[in-house]
């Protein structure tokens, strides 16, 4: 009954979201009902009926990394200061969030349902003649157990990584001052000590040289210092006036520690601990894991490519090329979020400005959150390239069923990528506030997103373009 309250009672931003998530599920469960009346009206061809429940797996994917996304994005759900005291913890609000993406999921199987029973003629006694017959199984009577189990694949899978992926964590205690993390696989963990935005030298402070004390460098480098720190937690900009102090004089009495009293450090509160989250570590050291599983997948691919050439040209690509296709997926995947780390410090070398600084620091900061959508985008558009090389001019026949899978995985994986680049935006809403503030320009905010735009599409386009020909090279022989 919560779910229920909350899903109506939510912004129309989100209601879209969700309704995205119903089309792509009511789409996701016709392809299932289609793979299931193509096995009803050829009970001779089992492995071309496996096969293409097979390739079902693609849009099912797509659509549960979508639902995901949006249960992330969801304003409902997100823990608040006083909820707790009403039974609305981190592990309700969980179990909220899994049971609308259920609903929602649910909604587009009976919608899918209905269409499929349309088609058949069995609600109108009309059926439908054309492409897709031969998938609806015209004439023989559906089985509706076997129905309703393909039926709830999708709300079931959905609900369950919402779950996984919204489940309370213990923070992890912070490293020791000074301690060098390596990743696994020999990465270098780059952000085992989150950095956020002006603790990188403040316009060149690292490249300032060691002054003695008491020369007129060593303030400003104090000043630098000090401005470094007041950059807090979870990339929040914390600013504090500038000021010329002067050089005391050498016979002034200087202060000692014990002058200054020590306070008491206060206790956490509960409207702190849930509005000031501990910093999330960027994991940036799946890159290399990422490149092994890529390379793996491109390898498989070939393999499976070549020898379905080899013995049945023209036909539809083996299970061996999905797995490998998967592969790929999952290894541009894994690597998105550390190329979006490293586009982020290239942004800042040599000597940056204000305007490459800035947008540098947002990538780096963001990258686990845009990261891995990239990733699935440029692994989606290497697939695509690869599909028009196979369905050419002596390839199978790209019927309207496959040409729905495409639009599925296309137009959710674009989504989850738009909706992670909200969920950003959202993210660093006070930082950006706390630029305007100080009198930033909002062109030059404007001029920071084109530049990381602009980045990102310098080094995953070529790299799609790279995985694309690498790709289609056995099917297309």
């Amino acid at each position: 009954m919560l779910a229920l309250r909350l899903t109506r009672a939510a912004h129309l931003a989100v209601q879209l979201r969700r309704l995205l998530v119903t089309v792509a599920s009511a789409g996701t469960g016709f392809l299932l009902l289609c793979a299931l009346g193509h096995a009803m009206t050829h009970p001779d061809a089992p492995g071309a009926a496996a096969l293409r429940l097979a390739w079902c797996a693609a849009p099912l994917a797509a659509t549960v990394y979508l639902a995901v996304a949006v249960a992330r994005t969801d304003p409902g759900t997100r823990p608040r200061p006083g909820l707790s005291a009403i039974g609305l913890g981190p592990g309700r609000l969980m179990a909220v969030s899994a049971t609308t993406t259920a609903l929602t999921g649910a909604l587009g199987s009976v919608v899918a349902l209905l269409l499929f029973l349309h088609l058949r003629g069995d609600l109108t006694g009309r059926p439908f003649h054309g492409a897709v017959t031969d998938a609806l199984a015209i004439g023989h009577p559906l089985p509706f157990p076997a129905a309703l189990t393909l039926l709830t694949l999708v709300p079931a899978t959905a609900s369950a990584a919402v779950a996984l992926a919204l489940r309370p964590r213990e923070p992890r205690p912070a490293p020791p001052p000074g301690s060098r993390r390596y990743g696994r696989f020999g990465a270098y963990g780059w952000g085992a000590a989150r950095e956020t935005f002006g603790t990188y030298g403040r316009f060149g402070a690292r490249l300032a040289p060691a002054s003695p004390a008491g020369s007129p460098a060593a303030p400003l480098a104090g000043g630098r210092a000090a401005g470094a720190a007041g950059a807090g937690a979870g990339g929040a900009l914390l600013t504090q006036a500038s000021a010329t102090h002067p050089t005391p004089p050498a016979d002034a009495p200087q202060p000692t520690p014990d002058a200054v009293p020590d306070r008491p450090t206060p206790p956490p509160t509960e409207a702190t601990a849930t509005t000031a989250p501990p910093p999330r570590p960027q994991n940036t050291t799946t890159l290399p894991w990422g490149i092994a599983v890529l390379t793996a997948g491109l390898a498989v691919e070939t393999y499976a490519g070549n020898t379905t050439a080899a013995s049945a040209p023209g036909t539809t690509p083996s299970a061996g090329v999905l797995i490998g296709w998967a592969l790929t997926a999952l290894g541009l995947a894994m690597a998105g979020p550390g190329l979006t780390h490293l586009c982020g410090r290239l942004l800042q070398t040599a000597r940056p400005g204000a305007l490459r600084l800035l947008a540098g620091r947002v990538l780096m900061d963001e990258s686990h959150r845009v990261g891995r959508p990239l990733g699935v985008v440029c692994a989606v558009a290497s697939g695509a390239y690869a599909g028009t090389a196979l369905y050419g001019a002596d390839g199978p026949a790209f019927g309207p069923l496959s040409v729905l899978g495409v639009l599925l995985v296309v137009g959710c994986t674009v989504a989850t990528l738009l909706t992670a680049a909200v969920e950003a935006k959202h993210a660093r809403a006070d930082t950006t506030d706390a630029l305007l503030r100080l009198g930033a320009p909002p062109a030059t905010l404007r001029a920071a997103a084109a530049v990381r735009a602009g980045a990102l599409l310098a080094l995953f386009g070529p790299l799609t373009l790279i995985v694309a020909q690498l790709a289609s090279l056995p099917l297309a022989g």
